[in-house]
């Protein structure tokens, strides 16, 4: 029984290891840039499957609704996620299109989970999809966006890997 139990807890320990990297800060990013004074101030983190998380906790900066966030706030969360898990992908892109879908309101000053993963690649457009869930993993506001490659609107900015 030990035996097991010991199996059992070292298996368990190495898929909750499953590699997550912390991607670099974004300077002035209004979503993650630590530098703004005013930015909402996600962390990243991407997985070896490729999947961009956040947990993160809203406040009155961003308020819409007493109590509540602001729609505005959760697209451009949504926007600059799932434009950013085409980023960690090694992908200089902009959005051309986001569809955002409100299920239900997100409230201050309670832990929220975002997931983001790239959906297909095309030619020239890469599809992502992201969601904002609640602290009990209700799917709060979802979105699908399409990024194509910007690469004159980025030239300056390189994608290379940070050492750990």
């Amino acid at each position: 029984m030990k035996i097991e139990i010991a199996a059992f807890l070292h298996d368990s320990l190495w898929l909750n290891k499953a590699m997550k990297k912390q991607l670099p800060y974004h300077g002035w990013c209004f979503v993650c840039g630590h530098d703004n004074p005013h930015s909402i101030g996600l962390t990243w983190y991407v997985d070896d499957d490729g999947i961009m998380t956040s947990e993160f906790t809203l406040n009155e900066a961003q308020q819409g609704p007493p109590g509540h966030s602001h729609g505005g706030a959760s697209a451009a969360i949504l926007d600059e996620a799932m434009g950013l898990v085409v980023w960690a992908a090694g992908h200089k892109v902009a959005a051309v299109n986001l569809e955002i879908n409100y299920h239900k309101p997100l409230p201050l000053h309670q832990p929220l989970t975002l997931e983001a993963r790239i959906t297909q690649m095309d030619e020239r457009k890469i599809f992502s999809s992201g969601e904002i869930k609640l602290a009990d993993s209700t799917v709060a506001v979802s979105g699908r966006g399409i990024y194509v490659v910007a690469p004159k609107l980025f030239a300056n900015i390189n994608l290379k890997k940070e050492k750990p």
